[in-house]
């Protein structure tokens, strides 16, 4: 938040979904909780985390069957921007901001949401978190609004027990009102041997050394103070996407989604993903194809036409999604409202 493929070896990418894929759809699950989600993360088809408004964390070990509606003691005023789960005991859960308000803070559980333990608080003016992630138990990253000019990049090495800026040194500086969306949880995305990427919302920063170094990267997004990318999806070390859109005009027919083949350094815009709007999140299925969320509704790429040189995108419904968390073909997404389903 601030402060408030493409034609290219398009063969490569897309093909036509498989039978028992071509009539997926999202499958309503009853949450009990009418918060609102703006992160999810399966860990496995069985273990699924989710943190929201009003202190509220949801988790499953049972494939959405039924979910644990979780209150964390003293957040009851706190907005979860991101989650991460290590396993079904232990799991990460972001508050955005503002820290002035006391409720910049990462939280970490061990025994599966029954106690929580402030393991990161900031209260500094003007810090605020976006989007954090992990590349393995023990070593994560984390985003915020930029301060002093300079990304704002802390990093724990220490399963969550320290978290330390990044020597603003190392890093390019910030162009005037840059900064990151906290809407989905996924400003983030992580590949092993060190790689992450970091948005903002026309840039990115990607480092291959867990943040020892860093390179900027532009995208083709245009830079907003409502508008840009939202979130980004990579499945290997070299491709990704990045999505995005206008949040105050979610429904206009806009750029909404870009891939990248080399890494980030590049990137280029695929066919408009219908419907028309925002999308907030997405992810690449086992069967190569794409699947986006966001309050526009949610698209799907590699069906019914789908195939190269002219991939078309489906739009599967309207309904408002903020974040999409997949582990292999079980995919979940969530919502305003405790709105929560899974794709079947």
């Amino acid at each position: 938040m601030i402060r408030q493929f493409f034609k290219k070896k398009a063969h490569l990418l897309f093909i036509l979904l498989s039978a028992n894929t071509i009539n997926a759809q999202w499958i309503k699950q009853e949450s009990g909780t009418d918060a609102s989600f703006r992160s999810i993360h399966a860990i496995s088809k069985k273990v699924v985390w989710a943190g929201g408004s009003k202190g509220t964390v949801l988790r499953t070990t049972n494939a959405g069957a039924t979910w644990q509606v979780i209150k964390v003691s003293g957040a009851e005023k706190l907005d979860f921007r991101d989650i991460y789960g290590v396993n079904e005991k232990v799991a990460y859960i972001m508050s955005a901001g503002l820290a002035e308000e006391g409720a910049a803070k990462v939280f970490k559980t061990s025994d599966g949401g029954n106690t929580w333990k402030v393991v990161l608080e900031y209260k500094d003016k003007g810090v605020f978190f976006d989007s954090m992630d992990f590349w393995n138990e023990k070593e994560g990253i984390l985003i915020g609004d930029p301060i002093d000019d300079k990304p704002f990049i802390l990093r724990t090495l220490d399963a969550g027990n320290t978290w330390l800026r990044i020597n603003k040194e190392k890093l390019p500086p910030v162009l005037e009102g840059e900064a990151s969306f906290a809407s989905s949880g996924t400003c983030v995305a992580i590949q092993p041997n060190g790689r992450a990427w970091l948005n903002t919302q026309s840039r990115i920063f990607f480092t291959s050394d867990k943040g020892e170094t860093w390179q900027v990267y532009q995208t083709p997004f245009k830079k907003g103070q409502t508008a840009g990318i939202f979130g980004l999806h990579f499945w290997n070390e070299n491709q990704g996407i990045a999505v995005g859109g206008d949040y105050k005009n979610d429904k206009e027919k806009i750029d909404n989604v870009a891939i990248t083949h080399d890494a980030g350094k590049t990137w280029e815009f695929l066919p408009t993903a219908k419907p028309d709007g925002l999308k907030e999140s997405g992810w690449r299925l086992p069967n190569k194809s794409l699947l986006l969320v966001g309050t526009s509704g949610t698209s799907l790429l590699g069906e019914d036409g789908g195939t190269p040189p002219e991939p078309e995108w489906k739009a599967i419904d309207t309904e408002s999604f903020h974040a999409i968390s997949c582990f292999k073909d079980a995919c979940w997404a969530i919502g305003g409202k405790g709105n929560l389903a899974k794709w079947k």
